[in-house]
């Protein structure tokens, strides 16, 4: 027997015999000493869905956020992260606000930031789980667009002007950014002050993005630059490199596509 055999078999035997010898605990004192942590446990997990579903904010529901307008359907999951300058917040209907995001009009709460709304999100917006949306001057997303977990989006950038002044006590320089309806955000994207994304953009992950961006474009990097784009005539170019997804057939149902979605052993299951 050569010497990695006497290793492995000696380390089985140390097992088998360390197995003989801690007990099994597999007695009815064992059993109800388990009981009370899974009672607790259900029990938290429990109250965190309620508090989830009861801390949600939607326009019936508002809570302590009075938005200067909030549409049909929108809903702000709990727990919120920092939401101040609601006033001069209009958020479209069907928007999706994930956990843990901010949305801020203003430099500070209790501004008076004039009659007109400093950010604005269209119909049907999601900002993804711990995104952070920071309007000091208007900030415009338009609708359907959809971003990632924690995208930055903001209207003010720090200035370093002043060599002997500390960054964060020279005052800020701000400018709107507009984003297009339809876009894709990426994952961990930053949008700079100034950005104005066309329609239909897709910013990769990650991605810094300033200036503006044409509409049907791709851009990617830091700072970001068009890697891709649509062209009327002759389609994306470069050209995609994976097939363009086939379409749900009309007249499918939900029933339908769930049955499809199901391994073939549990279709086949009498």
């Amino acid at each position: 027997m050569g010497r990695t055999s006497q290793v492995t078999a000696g380390i089985a035997h140390r097992a088998a015999d360390y197995r003989e010898r801690v007990p099994k605990n597999r007695n009815t004192f064992s059993f109800l000493a388990r009981w009370p942590r899974r009672a607790a446990s259900r029990a938290v997990h429990a109250g965190w869905a309620w508090a989830q579903r009861t801390g949600a904010v939607t326009a019936e529901h508002p809570g302590r956020l009075r938005f200067g307008a909030i549409g049909a359907g929108t809903r702000l999951a709990f727990p919120q992260g920092t939401v101040f300058g609601e006033r001069w917040i209009e958020l479209g209907a069907h928007c999706i606000i994930g956990e843990r995001v901010t949305l801020t009009a203003g430099m500070m709460p209790d501004l008076d930031l004039g009659p007109d709304p400093i950010l604005t999100l269209g119909d049907g917006v999601v900002l993804g789980r711990g995104s952070h949306v920071i309007a000091d001057t208007t900030v415009t997303i338009g609708s359907d667009t959809y971003c990632g977990p924690y995208v930055y989006i903001t209207s003010t950038n720090h200035s370093y002007d002043d060599p002997h002044e500390p960054v964060g006590r020279q005052w800020p320089r701000m400018e709107p950014v507009a984003i297009g309806p339809g876009c894709w955000i990426g994952t961990g994207a930053v949008i700079l002050p100034g950005a104005r994304l066309g329609r239909n953009v897709v910013v990769a992950a990650g991605a810094v993005v300033r200036g503006e961006v044409p509409d049907h474009a791709v851009v990617a990097g830091a700072p970001a630059r068009v890697v891709r784009s649509w062209d009327p005539e002759k389609g994306w170019q470069p050209p995609l490199r994976t097939p363009a997804p086939v379409p749900i057939p009309k007249g499918v149902t939900p029933e339908q596509l769930l049955a499809l979605a199901e391994p073939d052993e549990v279709r086949e299951t009498p």
